[in-house]
């Protein structure tokens, strides 16, 4: 689990960017606001997704937190002060009492980012998920829980609708009938209810970070190429007629026949060793 703290340290930022061992961790680090989501760290959160994807030695990406929540949701409390709210009043989206009018900007948002990203990502649930946190939550490839996180999809109790994601992933994840229940009735789903709903998979809480680390490094061990395709004819096939989408497959096969990478899996299967991919 991320280590737990109250406030970022002075000038520290917050979302957080390291790459170690062709792994990028990105953290939430607003503990003191559960990570809710202000403006500013909309910005920077793809800005940090998208330095990964474009960085040739990363091979797979942790999204997770500090302190105690994952993410609360959004923080309108700027998007209020500017529409006339009185200073302070803001807090996440989910528990927003009133609408609050903010223009993004849909194609650099984290959702539309996080979707179209190449490389695996794996969501490290330290905390609770609500809200816009929940629905980034579901935009990772791979969700790991510790045991006392939880999902909190409360839109509906608080007059809105999943903004950024929900109402598209949870459909194709778990069916129309699960999804339909999860997202009118807005209950809090425990680890426990979204490991049997194969929502995540669920850790002791201690042991987060490692488990999460231990599998992007089994990803990134793989051919950063063919993980790469794998995941864009995935995101293709979503809405593809199987037809055009084999053809797509072929099309990609041939080009990573052609690559370093596919010679020195053939020549290490042969060799019965380990390979040593370069992503070229």
């Amino acid at each position: 689990m991320t280590a737990a703290k109250d406030t970022p340290q002075d000038g520290e930022p917050e979302v957080l960017y390291e790459v170690s061992e062709a792994i990028a961790t990105i953290t939430l680090n607003r503990p003191e606001r559960l990570n809710t989501i202000s403006l500013p760290m909309l910005d920077q959160l793809s800005a940090h997704l998208l330095e990964a994807d474009r960085d040739p030695t990363v091979r797979a990406i942790i999204l997770t937190a500090t302190g105690r929540a994952f993410c609360a949701g959004l923080d309108v409390s700027a998007a209020q002060n500017r529409t006339g709210a009185k200073a302070g009043q803001g807090s996440a989206l989910s528990d927003a009492p009133a609408a609050v009018s903010v223009t993004l900007d849909l194609k650099s948002a984290p959702p539309t980012v996080l979707f179209n990203l190449d490389k695996p990502t794996i969501c490290a649930i330290n905390g609770a998920a609500a809200g816009y946190g929940l629905d980034t939550a579901l935009g990772c490839d791979i969700r790991i829980m510790a045991e006392s996180a939880k999902l909190a999809p409360a839109f509906v109790k608080r007059g809105i609708v999943p903004e950024s994601g929900g109402t598209w992933y949870l459909p194709r994840l778990l069916g129309w009938s699960k999804a339909a229940e999860i997202i009118f009735t807005g209950r809090t789903l425990s680890s426990a209810e979204c490991k049997a709903l194969g929502l995540a998979d669920v850790v002791p809480d201690a042991e987060l970070m490692t488990v999460a680390r231990k599998l992007a490094a089994e990803i990134a061990a793989n051919a950063p190429l063919a993980v790469q395709s794998s995941k864009r004819l995935m995101r293709m096939g979503l809405s593809q007629p199987f037809n055009d989408h084999v053809h797509h497959v072929y099309l990609n096969f041939v080009q990573l026949m052609r690559t370093e990478d596919a010679r020195e899996g053939m020549a290490s299967f042969v060799q019965k060793r380990p390979p040593d991919f370069k992503g070229r």
